[in-house]
């Protein structure tokens, strides 16, 4: 976790800075964005809450993601991973709602994506999705690059959003 939390500290800081929150929905990075966000002091000023939704089980319960809002889409791609931040940005009420999907590895999951294959998104002021492919089988280096490029990702949106007021 230790290359995740230079990424946290600046976004900690960037969020305190501007009265901002976010709230997370992370599935085959495990818990990872979440505790990298909370391992900074004063975390409480800008982490909401998260969920792991590791599971459609998950899904329905921590999400209440209808069938009706599924429908088209399949886990581990683009779409589904901004519906994933829109719906816990809804839920915890935050400025920021950020995800990741995927699968770490050593194989695929079922949907055919190999190991290595991530997606995720940002919702907010500012709304980015992007798909992330390691190439790798290494479940803990997925893990730890799917986290990474999710809290990089949270930065661009602040970043690129920056003069505009981002309030719930």
């Amino acid at each position: 976790m230790q290359d995740l939390l230079p990424r946290a500290t600046q976004l900690g800081a960037l969020l305190k800075q501007r009265g901002e929150t976010v709230s997370v929905a992370e599935s085959s990075a495990g818990g990872l964005v979440s505790a990298a966000l909370l391992a900074v002091p004063g975390a409480s000023a800008y982490f909401m809450g998260g969920a792991v939704v590791y599971t459609r089980q998950a899904r329905d319960a921590l999400l209440s993601i209808t069938e009706k809002e599924m429908a088209g889409l399949r886990p581990a791609t683009e779409p589904y991973a901004m519906l994933l931040a829109n719906t816990i940005r809804q839920r915890f009420t935050t400025h920021w709602g950020i995800a990741e999907t995927g699968a770490a590895g050593p194989g695929g999951n079922r949907y055919g994506d190999p190991a290595g294959h991530a997606c995720i998104a940002v919702a907010g002021p500012v709304a980015l999705s992007r798909r992330l492919e390691t190439g790798r089988q290494d479940r803990p280096d997925n893990m730890r690059a799917f986290a990474a490029a999710l809290l990089d990702l949270l930065t661009e949106a602040m970043e690129s959003g920056d003069g505009m007021s981002a309030r719930a």
